[in-house]
């Protein structure tokens, strides 16, 4: 086995989870707490035979943990080790780790409360409080208390308030959990701050500090390097600065390499895989990066500090993505990246004040997200009111009240709460509430795919590769999607091809799912064909709150169904109608 960090507190883990059920362990960036506890685990008596599930944040760091671990098994994924998640998996019977994401675990666990397959839950980087991971723990500690004794829980963490979630798992003789804590990184990495704050807000003095930064780490390091970015735009914008560069100095041998959640499988394992010999590679990411991953070659880490989250806005009933700085938690995540294989160093574009400043650890998504799902998944378990299960934050009670209120009108609950059988076909098909009304409703239009395609479309990143006015129209996709079905090679609309098939792939998995919904309502003839012009019918079903009347004829001003007031900007003012 790897000589790593967390071997020394391996056979302390193994003994605790013997005599205890519930257990935390802290272990700080670089340990090899992903790959090598599960595996140490698979030789202890009480598995019985049964699965390792390990819930990972990042769909990413889903496949590569479970490829790490079948590598040091000297196997295939897909045997001992697999992994699941959104529209991909390789596992088999002789699957004993099984490493999921986004919900998988709380559809196992609405499938089987009992997770009678099951001896073991992992909970990774626990501290990232993904709400799915936040759900999913609140259910485990209920099916544990109710009718599995015996299910083991781990909560793993390298940035975590220790003793909060170890109260929170506290024993029915009111014992917190025990709490095992590892060494720090593999190798020491060495911060540097900015002496003078700059204007992170600033667009344009953000991607100025950064260039230069790269500079400096081309003329001053060797390695790779690993820089943090909120989004996909500030990575582009970046790329071609340093691409530019590189080419006005004649410097050949650094590779670019973009890592979001936006490219397929193939582009981020390029961007993850070792780089040819003499080459050094510069990898542009979000916080995608952030847990779980060991990106061969690198030992220089540039921080942005800044990361772009969906923020729900209860007064407003929508989402919205905002640029905010990380937390201090994130932040020793990020600069561990450059610690995992040698000694290395983390360049932070903030100073030294300015860290003292951030907050410690990062808001939970369940303080700030839209929770329809969560009170859908609660529903269908039997939860009425939240106060029902353990959570280390509770979630807000103007956010559950309008998650409530908008299942209502999707028909998913009755006046009393409780969820009915439209609720339970929507859960089934693994989407946003909305959209899977919409897709339920649109059977009886006879405009399955239609819907199905109108849902990937809102759900993946958008297909178009310029033309701002064009990507506001719902109808111009639809258009470009049809032009990629249809099988021609001129590329006339401008658009992301490979986004556009990733977009018809996820259409035709909610397809899938849909006829399996479908045939239980004795109803199982539905067709491919699409009328793109019902697309505003569907879309009124997955937004009744949204659908607009106009104020006065010919003026932007709009009253929405809710009874809130909206405006029609100038460049979209050709698109005036009665109704929208």
């Amino acid at each position: 086995m790897l000589k790593l960090p967390i071997n020394d507190v391996l056979t302390e883990i193994k003994k605790t989870l013997k005599t205890h059920n519930r257990v935390v362990l802290q272990a700080p960036p670089g340990a090899g707490k992903t790959t090598a506890v599960p595996i140490a685990l698979l030789d202890q008596s009480w598995l019985q035979d049964k699965q390792i599930i390990m819930l990972e944040p990042r769909r990413l760091a889903a496949r590569k943990a479970a490829a790490r671990m079948a590598y040091l098994l000297d196997e295939k994924v897909g045997q001992t080790i697999g992994y699941q998640i959104r529209q991909d998996s390789c596992f088999s019977d002789k699957t004993k780790i099984l490493v999921v994401t986004e919900g998988i675990l709380t559809r196992k666990l609405q499938a089987d409360p009992e997770l009678k397959n099951i001896s073991l839950v992992i909970f990774d980087e626990f501290h990232e409080r993904n709400l799915h991971a936040d759900l999913s723990l609140a259910l485990c500690l209920q099916s544990q208390q109710i009718i599995r004794e015996d299910l083991k829980i781990l909560v793993m963490s390298a940035t975590l308030n220790t003793d909060a979630i170890s109260n929170l798992l506290e024993d029915s003789e009111k014992q917190s959990a025990p709490i095992i804590q590892s060494e720090g990184r593999s190798f020491p990495v060495d911060i540097q701050y900015l002496d003078k704050n700059i204007k992170l807000s600033n667009q344009q003095q953000l991607i100025s500090s950064l260039i230069n930064t790269v500079k400096h780490v081309i003329h001053n390091h060797e390695g790779s390097c690993l820089v943090f970015l909120p989004g996909v735009k500030e990575i582009n914008l970046l790329a071609s600065q340093v691409s530019q560069y590189l080419k006005s100095e004649a410097i050949k041998n650094i590779l670019l390499a973009p890592l979001h959640g936006s490219l397929n499988k193939q582009q981020q394992d390029q961007a993850i895989a070792s780089p040819p010999e003499s080459i050094r590679k510069i990898v542009l990411a979000t916080n995608i990066a952030e847990t779980s991953l060991t990106i061969e070659g690198i030992n220089c880490v540039i921080d942005s500090g800044l990361e772009r989250i969906l923020q729900y806005n209860p007064s407003s009933g929508m989402n919205r993505l905002i640029t905010q700085s990380i937390s201090q938690d994130a932040a020793v995540q990020r600069s561990g990246r450059a610690g995992r294989l040698s000694a290395g160093v983390c360049y932070r574009l903030w100073t030294s004040q300015q860290q003292q400043r951030l907050l410690k650890h990062s808001i939970a998504e369940i303080l700030h997200s839209d929770l329809s799902s969560l009170i859908l998944e609660l529903a269908n378990w039997g939860v009425h009111e939240i106060d029902e299960l353990q959570w280390l934050d509770t979630p807000p009670d103007s956010a559950t009240e309008q998650a409530k209120t908008l299942l209502q009108k999707l028909k998913a609950l009755d006046d009393k709460g409780n969820i009915n059988k439209h609720g339970r076909d929507m859960l089934r098909l693994g989407t946003h509430p909305r959209l899977a009304h919409m897709m339920l409703e649109a059977v009886e239009l006879k405009q399955p795919y239609l819907a199905c395609l109108v849902a990937s479309i809102l759900t993946e990143k958008d297909l178009f590769l310029a033309n701002a006015e064009k990507s506001y129209d719902i109808h111009d996709r639809l258009n470009a999607l049809r032009f990629v079905l249809s099988d021609k090679k001129k590329n006339q609309y401008g658009i992301d091809l490979p986004q556009c098939r990733r977009i018809i792939q996820g259409a035709d998995d909610f397809f899938r799912r849909l006829k399996s919904s479908a045939k239980r309502c004795c109803n199982d003839n539905l067709k491919k064909e699409f009328n793109d012009e019902l697309s505003g019918v569907l879309l009124a079903f997955a937004y009744p709150d949204r659908i607009a009347k106009q104020r006065s004829h010919n003026k932007p001003a709009y009253l929405l169904s809710n009874g809130k007031g909206a405006s029609i900007p100038p460049f979209l003012q050709h698109h005036l109608y009665k109704y929208l």
